[in-house]
């Protein structure tokens, strides 16, 4: 249901009173919302051409950063790790959702003592009991009847995701011979474990159940989650998963908007106990992304609510003054996020709530007339056949790879001569890439240097992330893309990704709004999104400083905020 404007301005103008009146005095809640794909200027787009919104009245009465960076690489589970520990990869450990660790053992490892080391560290879909299930495996009943109305069964999806989780699917610990689950893979804690021992409740949803690595390494931080598979089937049986039509996404991350407005009533994320509103709460949205990634999608019909059209070019288009402004289905997607934030605005308490909305990561190239898909499995089995060619009785070179709009590489052989044999490499390779027309057409195009602009290896790679020649998890090659590069098979399946270094990947907004904060103020000093985890403690009158990031990295709190 959509939210009058009205009533969302009520709510603002209340809190705006709150704060006013208590602006010395601490938060009671933060809600913390990732607009996952948000770019500083899709904020601003919005804001300007519906004035009237959720976002525009809260920009207008709240704290905005329109310099804001996130993390490299710009993916989702850096980007999440950043905002709840204040810190970079390099600290926290966390440099992609799949990576790979040259001191744990391959999944499913029984012998820890005679099993060389060195795995893939999957964290993704990939590690639910099932992936095809939007329960991720709990077989909860009657899922699946009669879709989509039985979605909402979803409801009674366990609390905690550990149970969602097939433990055969992760790596093994060699000291323990145990697997390894996500919480226990992050270096540092996080906001929600602060906020544990002062026995406040916390609560999250996320898109997979290895989100749950949020818990921290006391596996204590939150105490409920919510974590439908958005990879999942929509129906049983077929083929496609909820982020393959951005309708279907809309649906998905409205199940996430009712878990988070009963938090906010003290209920739990079911509705139907009631357990106190959280101190630290709040979920990410992924509709946004895949509106930007999609090259053709269903969309609803903005002339009549309810309506859904097909083939919407996904992304931007030119305007009539040829500027690049969001398409049918991306427009739509934000007009669905901002009434869900009204939503969630209009529930929470104006005197003793902050409300702190930024992404995880943007999304590039925004132009698709600069987009080049590059066939990365042609590309690496390249590497490898180069590289066996020139070490006869080799086999291969490359452990593991992470490309979306950026290569990293993880090296069989981390030496200085294998290291800028791949660099060479890279930047000597070239092909033919798809590209796109402005009506969502295959076309073809040429690319060189791999895609790349420059390629950090070995030492500079490490130095990009401030750690040392032997770390066990930092990736031995750093391919930079440039604008436009996106890695993937030989199809159009999608127009834009993140993971890279370009301003469209990195350039996120960051908003804060409620109890104690200034109104109306516009930021423009360079900040990033990690600052949002100390934020979040400062403003529920807890210690920054216990965040051990923030104190390995200096990470301030976000100025300007009274």
């Amino acid at each position: 249901m959509k939210m009058n404007n009205a009533l969302i301005s009520l709510a603002v103008a209340m809190a705006l009173g709150a704060t006013q009146a208590n602006a010395a005095t601490p938060a009671q809640h933060v809600v913390l919302i990732s607009v996952d794909g948000l770019h500083q200027d899709d904020l601003a787009w919005f804001v300007k051409n519906h004035p009237a919104s959720a976002l525009a009245t809260l920009v207008n009465n709240g704290v905005e950063y329109a310099n804001a960076m996130t993390p490299f690489p710009s993916d989702s589970f850096p980007g999440l790790i950043g905002q709840v520990t204040g810190g970079h990869p390099g600290t926290t450990g966390i440099y992609y959702d799949v990576t790979y660790n040259r001191d744990l053992l391959p999944p499913g490892t029984t012998d820890c003592v005679n099993t060389l080391p060195g795995t893939v560290v999957a964290f993704d879909e990939s590690i639910d009991k099932n992936t095809d299930r939007l329960d991720a495996g709990q077989n909860i009943a009657g899922l699946y009847d009669n879709v989509p109305s039985s979605y909402a069964l979803i409801s009674a999806l366990s609390g905690d995701p550990k149970t969602l989780i097939d433990p055969a699917m992760l790596p093994v610990d060699p000291t323990s011979c145990a697997p390894v689950y996500p919480h226990q893979y992050l270096k540092v804690n996080t906001v929600f474990n602060v906020a544990k021992s002062q026995h406040l409740r916390t609560a999250w949803s996320d898109k997979h159940p290895a989100n749950e690595i949020v818990n921290g390494r006391a596996d204590n931080g939150v105490t409920e989650f919510f974590t439908p598979e958005i990879n999942s089937l929509t129906v049983t049986g077929g083929s496609v998963d909820f982020t393959k039509n951005n309708v279907d996404t809309q649906t998905y991350d409205n199940l996430k908007v009712n878990a988070v407005l009963n938090w906010a009533k003290g209920k739990d994320h079911a509705g139907t106990g009631t357990v106190g509103v959280p101190a630290i709460y709040g979920m990410n949205f992924q509709s946004v992304s895949t509106a930007q990634k999609l090259n053709l999608s269903g969309y609803y019909d903005p002339a009549n609510p309810g309506a859904v059209l097909a083939n919407g070019l996904g992304g931007y288009v030119a305007d009539g003054s040829g500027a690049l402004v969001p398409g049918p289905v991306l427009s739509g997607a934000l007009s669905f996020v901002d009434q869900s934030i009204s939503k969630i605005v209009a529930g929470v308490d104006p005197s003793n709530t902050v409300v702190i909305i930024s992404a995880k990561h943007g999304q590039s190239p925004e132009d698709r007339a600069k987009l080049v898909l590059i066939n990365d499995g042609d590309m690496l089995a390249a590497l490898d056949a180069a590289w066996n060619a020139a070490h006869p009785g080799a086999n291969g070179l490359v452990a593991n790879s992470l490309d979306d709009d950026g290569v990293l590489l993880w090296l069989k052989d981390r030496s200085k001569v294998a290291t800028n044999f791949a660099k060479h490499f890279l930047m000597n390779y070239s092909g033919t890439g798809i590209g796109s027309d402005s009506l969502g057409n295959k076309t073809a195009v040429n690319f060189t240097n791999a895609g790349l602009r420059t390629v950090n290896a070995g030492a500079d790679a490490y130095a990009m992330f401030g750690v040392k020649k032997g770390d066990a998890r930092v990736p031995d090659v750093v391919g930079i893309a440039k604008v436009g590069s996106v890695y993937a098979g030989s199809k159009l399946s999608k127009i834009a990704e993140h993971g890279g270094n370009a301003l469209n990947d990195r350039h996120v907004p960051i908003l804060v709004w409620g109890a104690g904060i200034a109104s109306g103020v516009t930021v423009t000093d360079a900040v990033e999104t990690v600052q949002i985890a100390p934020t979040i403690l400062n403003s529920l009158g807890l210690d920054p400083n216990k965040l051990k990031a923030v104190l390995m990295e200096g990470t301030a709190v976000l100025p300007k905020l009274n």
